[in-house]
Parts: C-alpha cells; structure tokens; sequence
C-alpha cells in the first residue's frame, strides 16, 4: 500500500500522483461515510458479466434507471 498526504486547495481540488492517473484512469468515485470519504478508481462494468441475470422482455426506463443503481452499489459497495 502507498499512501500520500494531499492538500485540498481553495477550489477543492486535489492532484493525484502521475502513476496513479496512468494505472487507475481519469475518473474516480468519492463516498462519504460519517467517519471518512474514500476515492474509488471508476470501474466501468464489462456489460457481458451481467447477461442473463434477469429475463425481460423489454427494459422501461425506470427498470433500467433502478438496474443502473444496484449495479453502482454492487461495483462501489454502496446503495443509491
């Protein structure tokens, strides 16, 4: 584990570490717990791991939005 002391600057930006960026992508995740916030790397789901988990014969939006939310919080260990 490597750990880095950041500063938040006036603007609420912090810089990660160049080899971070490389290996991890350019989009994180923040969640806020009540005792720390955590910064995710964004994992974008291969969409082939979730085939056949349900059967439907056509997705209305608000299934699709609720799908979208249970994904999130199986990828981010949070609920939406």
């Amino acid at each position: 584990m490597i750990m880095e002391v950041k500063r938040i600057d006036s603007q609420g930006r912090i810089v990660l570490p160049k080899e971070w960026r490389k290996r991890w992508g350019n989009e994180v995740v923040l969640i806020e717990f009540e005792d720390r916030i955590e910064i995710l790397p964004r994992r974008k789901p291969k969409l082939s791991e979730f085939f056949d988990i349900i059967e439907v014969n056509e997705i209305g939006e608000d299934v699709e939005k609720e799908l979208l939310k249970e994904l999130a919080g199986e990828l981010y260990g949070k609920h939406y």
